[in-house]
Formats: C-alpha cells, structure tokens, sequence
C-alpha cells in the first residue's frame, strides 16, 4: 500500500469513515502557508492558506508553527470526511505527508547546492574532534556513514517544520556548485535565520529516501545547532 493510501486509511480507522468519503483519483502536491493545527491521535490536521484558497490536510503527527510554509508530497483529496475525532465534517481534505521541496534526486549528491540566497564568504572550519569542512563530508560520506560530525557554515537556506524538523541548508565556501560538493543539509529541532553562521554537531546520513521521489545522498541529521 501506499503511504499516502495507508495514511488515508489510519485516519479512516481512526476517526470514523462515512459511505459518503470519496477519494480524488489522481495524488498530487499541495503548497500552503499553516493558518492552524489540530492534533489527534497520530496525525495532525493543518488548515492551509493556498494560492488556490483555504483547505484542510492531514498528515502523520508533526510540530507546526503557524505561518510556516509546507508542502504536502503524494497527496490524495477525500470528498465529504467525516472525523469523530473533531466532530467535523470536511467538504473537502487533502491526505499526505509534508515533504521538503528542495529535493532533487537527480543530483549525484541529493538536494544539495540550492541558489544562495545570500553571498557566502569563506568560513572557518570547525575545531575539535569529527570537524569538517561541507566538502569533506559530501566526498567522505561513505567513510562518514552514521558517524558525528562538526561542521561550521553560513546558513543559505531555510525551510521549517517539515517532517517535525528544521532542515537547513549550508555552505562554508569549501567545494563547488558544479559537483555539489560545495552544500550540506541539516535536520534540526533548532532554529537558525537565513545568513546566520552556525556550527552544527551531528550524524552523517546516507542514502537517505523520504518517498514520493525526495531522495538525498548525503545529509546531517538530528543535530544541534549554535550560533
């Protein structure tokens, strides 16, 4: 099965389905700004400021602020969902999991070099045990595979509470664009600003597959961040 049709399916189960639930035949993506969530049992509904208006979506369990920016991958619209949960009945509700739109499996190194938003001048490299420069782990990632690493950088990228994470993109002025040895990502609980420089201690990842086509090569995962 799936997982957006399993997802769609616990929820089903969960909340009560109704003869009159039907499902959209085609998945699709959805973009929106979080106007309010509600929270039930393993998920989470989102009611979502789209360019097309205002819908509501389901996704697995996940901490969201409102105004942050969300894409919902893979997912199928339900006609007329009853939830027992919220004693509401929805004309229409989108089934998915939030995905990050930067992901590009095409590249040899995952979703890696997106456009710097802002100038990165060369950065200093970390100090201590596991330091390394963002070039060093995306060439090492084999030999770096699920190991910590120290790595510090200029934030050139944001996208928050995606998959109940932050995810950060990085360049520190090591590698370059062409191979994309040049950007690391970050998941994160932290909080970093677009330009901050940060150093970051966490685990090398590799081959790393969210589904609905978002794949990375290399990516550090779970990691704290300070400024």
């Amino acid at each position: 099965m799936k997982p957006v049709l399993m997802l769609a399916a616990l929820v089903l189960a969960a909340s009560g389905f109704t003869a009159h639930a039907t499902p959209s035949a085609q998945p699709m993506t959805l973009k929106g700004e979080v106007l309010e969530t509600r929270d039930v049992d393993n998920y989470t509904y989102l009611r979502l400021k789209t360019a097309e208006g205002e819908i509501w979506a389901a996704v697995p369990t996940t901490a969201l602020k409102n105004g942050a920016v969300v894409t919902i991958g893979n997912a199928m619209m339900m006609e007329n969902f009853e939830s027992k949960a919220l004693k509401k009945t929805f004309d229409k509700i989108v089934f998915g999991q939030i995905v990050d739109p930067n992901a590009k499996p095409a590249s040899p190194h995952g979703a890696t070099a997106p456009a710097a938003a802002v100038p990165v001048a060369k950065v200093a490299k970390a100090t201590g045990p596991g330091a390394k420069t963002i070039a060093e782990v995306v060439t090492g990632k084999a030999a770096l595979k699920d190991k910590p690493v120290v790595v510090r950088g200029q934030v050139v990228k944001v996208n928050l509470g995606i998959l109940g994470k932050n995810w950060l993109h990085l360049q520190d002025g090591s590698g370059t664009a062409a191979d994309g040895t040049n950007d690391i990502l970050v998941t994160t609980k932290d909080v970093a600003a677009l330009g901050d420089i940060v150093t970051v201690n966490g685990t090398v990842h590799t081959d790393v597959n969210l589904g609905s086509g978002y794949a990375y090569a290399v990516l550090i995962e779970d990691a704290a961040v300070r400024k």
